[in-house]
């Protein structure tokens, strides 16, 4: 009679999970994935500069796999910290957290399991590549609560987003250069340009409940201040395209993650919701550019010699 009675009960769970499982890739942004290349393009930054060309295959597959995962995992800590502020806002009142679809704990639970996984990646690594891990696992988990109290959220999110530099190069050369948190910082001014655009569409609704973010230290400075730090991200770069002796092909996706910068100055300037919100997705193409002209000018040098 036990046997009878639980195998339904296992047949119903399993298909209350199955169920729900939109609901968990909708908490992870599996559907947005523009939030894993943000964090993707610095990672293979790092691997191809560390690596001084393609990086092992798999290495590069520990870090892209690791990079969705983690991102994933923050998205999850991000709506379970932030649900009692997102239903006050037009364009996060739905979430599935916030709009009471599923609960807290299984946020919690999806995110423990998802970092995890990544940690389980990366444990072929040498032993500093997995305790830079444990603190960027820290500083993904802590990133959404910065925003109660720190007037420049978006800086700390440049670190979160960015701490795949540093075990980049950890994992490839076993020890962390000064070019490795040269290139961090430069990630931190790119965080700050693209995720203030993206903070200005949420400009009214934050003042509103009390949340601290760029859009509003900036005030009416927003685009400077954004054009300010894509000139800093880009300079730095530029910088070390000249330290290394980088040949044609990176000045030329230099000079397109330029072109897109202009052109995300003509969409935030007249500071409409939309237009801001399209410049910030448009950040996966400077991000892109900018790591196609690496990449390639690696490629170049290996075909001369």
């Amino acid at each position: 009679m036990s046997v009878s009675r639980t195998a339904p009960r296992r047949v119903t769970r399993l298909a209350t999970l199955y169920a729900r499982l939109p609901l968990y890739w909708r908490l992870i942004r599996m559907d947005k994935p523009i939030g894993s290349l943000l964090l993707l393009w610095p990672t293979l930054n790092a691997l191809w500069i560390a690596a001084g060309g393609p990086p092992p295959l798999t290495v590069l597959a520990i870090f892209v796999l690791g990079t969705v995962l983690m991102r994933s995992a923050g998205c999850a800590v991000n709506d379970y910290a932030d649900r009692d502020f997102d239903r006050y806002v037009k364009r996060t009142e739905n979430r599935p957290l916030t709009s009471g679809k599923i609960r807290a704990w299984e946020a919690l639970a999806l995110a423990a399991v998802l970092a995890g996984l990544a940690f389980l990646l990366i444990l072929p690594l040498n032993t500093l590549t997995r305790e830079l891990s444990i603190i960027a696992v820290l500083v993904a988990a802590s990133y959404p609560f910065t925003k109660r109290f720190f007037a420049i959220p978006q800086a700390y999110l440049g670190i979160a987003f960015g701490f795949g530099i540093p075990m980049g190069f950890a994992a490839l050369l076993g020890h962390v250069p000064l070019l490795a948190w040269v290139l961090l910082a430069a990630n931190v001014f790119w965080s700050v340009a693209y995720d203030t655009a993206y903070a200005m569409v949420d400009r009214d609704d934050d003042l509103k409940i009390g949340i601290r973010t760029s859009a509003l230290t900036f005030g009416r400075y927003d685009v400077l201040a954004i054009m300010l730090c894509y000139a800093v991200t880009l300079g730095i770069y530029a910088a070390v395209g000249v330290a290394l002796g980088w040949i044609w092909p990176f000045w030329i996706g230099l000079a397109g993650a330029v072109a897109c910068a202009v052109y995300h100055y003509t969409l935030i300037r007249e500071r409409e919701r939309m237009a801001c919100f399209a410049a910030f997705r448009h950040n996966n193409w400077l991000g892109g550019i900018l790591f196609a002209g690496i990449a390639a000018q690696y490629a170049l040098r290996d075909l001369m010699h």
